[in-house]
């Protein structure tokens, strides 16, 4: 009854395959409990699959350590170890309880808390989809004594020799429940005992928290004097994943104290180059001259943890004075690189002075830092490339320079982007930034230095200049890069020098589709694309082509342009008249027909490029919304476009009013309130108001980011569009019918959707000219089409209809369904994009349909052996069947959907020859969530 553990938490290693070592670490508190420290030999752990509802195992784990008299502060160390095969891969819970907790602590009840227990768990995944996996390791003990008043820091070092990713969160203190789990205590936050109390300097009230990044947990500051017992976790993550949690359960004295806590002086984080000499000083100090003792723990120390070479601290005046230096030195090397950083934890303590008046009263406090230190691996370097012969056309081969850090299972990442960029160079950010437009196109083991780029076979568009990067990817610590995710937070090194490719451009390449005037019958756009690097003199051709629409494929012949490349010739630009440019956009493309053997032959074709589109976004009081697209084989994304609007005052001009930047996700978007936010052309202003027209257009900024491109930049105007800020009439609901099914007829042929893996449900509705006297907006432009699979669910968008100017009536298939069940309504869009109120909610529900026999003859010959449904039943959500003898003793149920009654009893005993009788309850599947149950009764004439 006085064990008075202090604290406590369960490690695991793994030794091989699902060979563990696990060990309970407890920190005992000599001065009430050194006999229970010294006579706990032994203890027992409770192992069980947390996903499981059996009973777990309970094994004897003996002490093998035992660190006397004193760690510090009254506390010794007992460490207990026991090496377990787990059965198979799994998540476990590890356990340990032990009565029993110190009598009268402050935040944890109920009283009286020496009747409580001390309890703490581990959750262990063995999952080989992760790969090996072991906890981390907690290598600060949590022994400090906390002052009223002052500031209280502790972290745990958590060190995860994978290299996972480590999250710290408060966590509630438990005792022991049932079958290894734990029940929260009664618990209050230690700052809310005596509160509202105040910081060390200052303020109110006082504070307690958890870093969840640094693990650092601080309480600022106690008031009242006792024992408070508070607890964490330290989770571990990877790839996103939660792996793995620790739980630290741990004790803080609060005492008074007649002396100030030292403190240390605050250090950067380091990210250093694998292959670098870190020699870091470290310091404290303590205004009341007392002596210091500066020690440090961390993974980098430990053999085992990491591969030597080790780092060492040195600390020349340990104890001696009042101001103290220490000096931290690792020599990194390529074994150490990987994603998370290394946190070494510096810690200083405090011990009275010569002289100190009454030294047995004096308590020891400290003050502690981490030092984060991130090993990348060095930058590859050299990287080059030439053209190389492929089948599948353009393809380029890349070599570069053996690499430094010949890490085994390490691969280098090949990177490809349209045109040359810089990134950012900064030692803490590996890898490629996002949004920078890289995307891997290979990888390689890291001792290869050459790459044949022709994108996956199917070849480089030729003329384009390509950018080129090669990062390294390192496996985690103790794995081979072989491993499932082993290269997943295994560190990575800083993306090389770009090298990219200035090409010739060997075809005509499209620079502009600009809309020069906006009309329905004589519409003009002009059409501009750049000359080949080919020699002049020899006869080639440019045949020009396009479709109607943003994303149209039916393409025409429009122009055919005879050229012999001479510079300055007028044969690059083509103006394309008597469009409706005010309904339709268009999509060009253009063909390059050069002279071989004396014949024009076709060389190649551009892509596609359309001209810009202006729509009206959704209607708003006072406002105007515009959006624009263009689908363009530039890039129009970050650059300022341009956006202009009609003054009213000179019909036909137009006054540029805003600059719209566009980001990386081109969102092309802008509300006009009238504000004219460009200064230049001169400021015109407008008051926007319901049911008044105004006119725009836009000029969208792109570029090829080639240099060999010119002009570098592409200016381009979309038609002009002219819209009202709110529309006064809004559309009325449609009115939604959906098809129904012929129960009747399909019961008839109960195999009519055996061979059915899909099903489609087909809505029609109409548009209504009047609703409550009241005429209904003609002007719809669009329907959408809501869905939910149950009723009582809110219907999600599926599908928008366009439709043309007549009739207002139409019809759309929602096909892919595995059952008709489900939900519709449909709405209406004008042309201001105002949506309508739903229609009316339209729900079907499938057939009921399950047909039974009257006979089988289970005797073995492989024919009518098994009682089941006629072909396949449709839509069984599930069922019960029963089957009774003519006395009404029931001979046998199952909840099997086909039910597949061999003629036996449930025990296996075959039943007589003779007419039997069934009743079934089946759930179909249906528009509720919850559906009716169907009862179906009949016989069977089993023959023998």
């Amino acid at each position: 009854m006085a064990t008075h553990i202090r604290a406590g938490e369960i490690t695991a290693r793994r030794i091989s395959g699902l060979t563990y070592e696990l060990k309970l670490t407890a920190y005992f508190d000599m001065q009430n409990g050194e006999g229970a420290a010294d006579a706990q030999n032994s203890i027992f752990f409770t192992i069980g699959n947390v996903r499981s509802t059996g009973t777990p195992v309970i094994l004897e784990a003996p002490r093998v350590e035992r660190v006397p008299p004193d760690i510090g502060n009254n506390t010794t160390r007992n460490t207990y170890i026991l090496n377990y095969t787990f059965p198979t891969a799994a998540a476990y819970r590890i356990s340990f309880e032990e009565d029993n907790r110190n009598n009268g602590i402050l935040n944890i009840g109920p009283p009286p808390t020496q009747s409580l227990n001390f309890y703490v768990s581990t959750i262990l995944e063995i999952n080989p989809q992760f790969g090996a996996n072991q906890t981390p390791v907690l290598l600060n003990a949590p022994i400090d004594l906390a002052a009223v008043g002052q500031r209280y820091i502790h972290n745990p070092n958590a060190f995860d020799a994978d290299g996972d990713s480590l999250a710290y969160r408060l966590f509630v203190p438990q005792q022991s429940g049932v079958n290894g789990a734990g029940v929260n205590l009664q618990y209050v936050n230690p700052n809310q005992i005596g509160a509202p109390g105040q910081t060390e300097g200052g303020a109110s009230p006082a504070t307690f928290s958890l870093n969840e990044v640094t693990g650092d947990l601080i309480w600022d500051a106690p008031v009242t004097k006792g024992y408070y017992n508070v607890a964490f976790t330290v989770e571990e993550w990877r790839d996103g994943v939660l792996i793995g949690r620790i739980v630290r359960d741990m004790q803080i004295i609060v005492d008074d104290a007649r002396n100030d806590r030292p403190l240390m002086d605050p250090l950067p984080d380091l990210c250093v180059e694998a292959g670098t000499f870190i020699n870091q000083q470290i310091k404290a100090t303590d205004k009341n001259g007392d002596r210091l003792t500066l020690t440090s723990t961390g993974g980098v120390y430990q053999n085992g943890l990491i591969k030597p070479a080790l780092a060492a601290f040195n600390v020349p005046q340990q104890g001696s004075q009042n101001t103290v230096t220490g000096q931290f030195t690792w020599q990194t090397s390529c074994d150490h690189i990987r994603l998370e950083p290394y946190d070494v934890l510096f810690k200083v303590e405090d011990s009275p002075a010569p002289g100190t008046p009454n030294p047995g009263l004096f308590r020891k406090l400290v003050d502690m830092t981490t030092l984060s230190i991130k090993v990348y691996g060095p930058k590859p370097t050299g990287l080059r490339a030439v053209a190389a012969t492929d089948p599948a056309g353009t393809a380029y081969r890349l070599n570069w320079d053996a690499y430094k850090c010949l890490v085994n299972g390490a691969r280098v990442v090949i990177y490809r982007k349209e045109g040359c960029t810089d990134i950012p160079e900064d030692v803490c950010i590996t890898g490629i930034p996002a949004g920078s437009g890289y995307e891997e196109v290979g990888r390689v083991p890291v001792t290869q230095t050459t790459f044949l780029d022709n994108n996956g076979g199917d070849g480089l568009r030729p003329g384009v200049s390509y950018s080129y990067r090669l990062v390294v990817l390192f496996p985690r610590p103790g794995t081979t890069g072989t491993e499932p995710g082993s290269l997943v937070g295994g560190g990575e090194s800083m993306a090389s020098d770009e090298f990219c490719l200035k090409l010739p451009i060997l075809m005509p390449v499209i620079t502009n589709v600009t809309v020069d005037s906006t009309s329905e019958t004589r519409g003009v756009i002009t059409v501009k694309w750049i000359r080949p690097a080919a020699p002049s003199g020899l006869p080639a051709q440019y045949r020009l082509f396009r479709a109607t629409g943003q994303s149209g494929t039916a393409f025409t012949l429009v122009a055919t342009i005879n050229t012999n490349l001479v510079a300055g010739a007028p044969d690059t630009i083509f103006i394309d008249r008597g469009l409706n440019t005010q309904v339709n956009p268009y999509n060009y493309k253009l063909e390059y027909w050069t002279t071989q053997n004396g014949q024009l032959v076709k060389f190649d074709e551009t892509e596609t490029a359309s001209s810009v589109r202006l729509e009206q976004g959704a209607a708003e009081p006072t406002r105007v919304r515009i959006n624009w697209s263009a689908l363009v084989p530039w890039d129009n994304a970050n650059r300022v476009h341009r956006v202009y609007r009609e003054d009213k005052t000179r019909p036909g001009t137009f006054n540029r009013i805003a600059d719209v930047p566009v980001g990386p996700s081109q969102n092309f978007t802008f509300t006009d309130d009238g504000v004219d936010r460009y200064a230049a052309d001169g400021t015109v202003n407008v008051t926007i108001v319901n049911d008044s027209t105004y006119c725009y257009k836009v000029e969208t900024v792109g570029s090829y980011n080639n240099s060999q491109i010119r002009p570098a930049v592409l200016y381009n105007f979309s038609q002009i569009l002219c819209v009202s800020s709110s529309d006064t009439t809004k559309p009325c609901p449609p009115v939604l019918a959906l098809d129904p099914l012929n129960c009747d007829s399909l019961n008839a042929h109960p195999d009519a959707f055996c061979d059915s893996p899909t099903f489609t449900n087909h809505l029609s509705w109409t548009y209504p000219q009047q609703v409550d006297g009241k005429e209904c907006d003609p002007n719809v432009s669009a329907y959408k089409v809501y869905y939910a699979r149950y009723e009582d669910e809110t219907p999600g968008l599926i599908a928008t209809v366009t439709i043309p100017p007549a009739p207002l009536a139409t019809t759309y298939d929602h096909d892919g369904l595995t059952s008709f069940a489900g939900c519709y309504y449909v709405t209406a869009v004008n042309r201001f994009g105002a949506e309508s109120a739903p229609s009316n909610i339209v729900c079907k529900d499938n057939c009921p349909m399950y047909v039974l026999p009257n006979v089988f003859t289970p005797n073995g010959d492989s024919k009518n052996d098994i009682f089941q449904p006629y072909e396949c039943p449709a839509f069984v959500q599930s069922l019960e069947f029963r089957v009774f003898n003519r006395w009404g003793a029931k001979v046998f149920s199952t909840n099997d959907v086909n039910i597949n009654w061999n003629g036996k009893t449930n025990a296996g005993k075959d039943l007589a020859a003779g007419q039997y009788y069934y009743e079934v309850t089946v759930y179909f599947e249906s528009s509720k969530k919850q559906s009716d149950p169907t009862t179906i009764k009949g016989w069977v004439q089993l023959l023998r």
